[in-house]
């Protein structure tokens, strides 16, 4: 028998770019988790279990974090799936909570991270060996390989693939980025704040054809936190008031359909999320339809359109007329990344996950300020990782 799960507090550090703060991972960690101990107001000894995610640490990185906040003896598990590492941490503590093996489970992730682009993976190393060869191999195939950094090039030519095949244009991507770029204007935990025109966008110094650098995510410092509860944990401690439910996720990673077409549109995981989506509606009983606010996860713009077409907030091709009409901004159909997003938000590997989660719990309970989303009662976070993994995750106001 299998019981609900609960999000009853959250917590982050602002995002900034590295080397900007004199501080170590695991005080960043620290001060995500007692902002999400705080918020529910749940001491840290009746924490039973951790799930920890991070990537560019060292194995047992996480006992190290969550020491600073107890050291009680328990369980933690130290996680690592590239981008998408964040909502792993989220997800491993739901189901140790749904499966009835624990009452109450942290969820933290956090990144230290240099400057400069991203290699092709979290310590990939040289791609012979990378666990993402095979990915950028398809990219080669279809494109070759050019001097600009990996991930943004195959990103960018997806981008490329997905203007010839449907007709998109450079502005409809770059609308993208200055959608997300003015959200983050009203999140003080933001690594950016700065309003731009998609004009500027488009005459930002070019990363990898048609993306510039005002469309890409920064390398980030920071971290995040979710206490994940079962309902019992809920009643007992009087916390309904706080509680959002997981009402539905999943995770999803490659199949054959991410490297059959040899496209880099399937390769950097459309076919992943839209799985991933399909068995997150099914499990909850929601649909797109029901959502109000959704946290995305746009590493590149061009990923916020292949997520929108994945999600089914669009038919196949259609998703750079979406962004255009303002269908996902606020006073649209929904409000994607209100938080800002990965492009200017920023993007520290392990905490991104949860940093979206964090988002839709405030946005929730009505408790983002200047970003809220009018009457927000459903939630869908997405997060990914290229090598692969997928996770979409439906959050509703308990």
């Amino acid at each position: 028998m299998t019981t609900k799960a609960y999000v009853v507090g959250v917590g982050m550090t602002k995002f900034e770019k590295p080397e900007t703060r004199d501080w170590q991972y695991w005080d960043m960690a620290k001060e995500a988790g007692t902002a999400a101990l705080a918020d529910a107001g749940v001491p840290y000894a009746r924490v039973e279990q951790a799930a920890v995610g991070y990537c560019f640490q060292a194995s047992t990185a996480g006992q190290r974090a969550v020491y600073e906040l107890g050291l009680s003896g328990i369980p933690v598990y130290n996680l690592n799936n590239n981008c998408a590492t964040g909502s792993t941490a989220l997800t491993t503590a739901r189901q140790f909570v749904e499966g009835g093996i624990a009452d109450c489970v942290l969820a933290l992730g956090f990144e230290k991270m240099s400057r400069g682009s991203l290699g092709g993976g979290s310590g990939a190393g040289d791609f012979a060996t990378s666990p993402v060869a095979r990915h950028y191999g398809i990219m080669a195939a279809a494109h070759g390989f050019e001097m600009s950094p990996p991930t943004a090039q195959i990103f960018g030519n997806a981008a490329r693939e997905h203007m010839e095949r449907y007709g998109t244009t450079e502005a409809q991507l770059a609308a993208v980025g200055a959608k997300n770029h003015r959200h983050s204007a009203n999140n003080p935990n933001a690594q950016f704040q700065d309003v731009y025109t998609v004009e500027e966008i488009l005459a930002a110094k070019t990363v990898h054809r048609p993306l510039t650098k005002l469309q890409c995510s920064p390398t980030s410092d920071g971290a995040a936190a979710a206490l994940v509860v079962s309902e019992r944990f809920v009643d007992e401690h009087g916390l309904r008031g706080r509680a959002v439910e997981i009402a539905g996720q999943a995770m999803t990673t490659d199949t054959e359909e991410s490297f059959a077409s040899g496209s880099c549109i399937d390769a950097v995981g459309r076919p992943m999320s839209r799985a991933a989506a399909r068995l997150a509606y099914e499990r909850s009983g929601l649909g797109i339809e029901d959502v109000d606010v959704v946290e995305l996860h746009d590493c590149f713009s061009v990923n916020e359109l292949l997520t929108y077409e994945a999600l089914g907030m669009c038919e196949e091709g259609a998703s750079g007329k979406l962004v255009e009409s303002g269908a996902t901004t606020y006073g649209g159909r929904w409000v994607v990344n209100p938080s800002g997003g990965l492009i200017s938000k920023g993007h520290p590997l392990g905490a991104t996950g949860l940093a979206q989660a964090a988002e839709l719990v405030w946005q929730l309970r009505g408790e983002a300020g200047a970003r809220q989303v009018a009457g927000a009662r459903v939630g869908l976070a997405h997060n990914i990782g290229l090598g692969g993994a997928a996770v979409v995750t439906l959050l509703r106001k308990a």
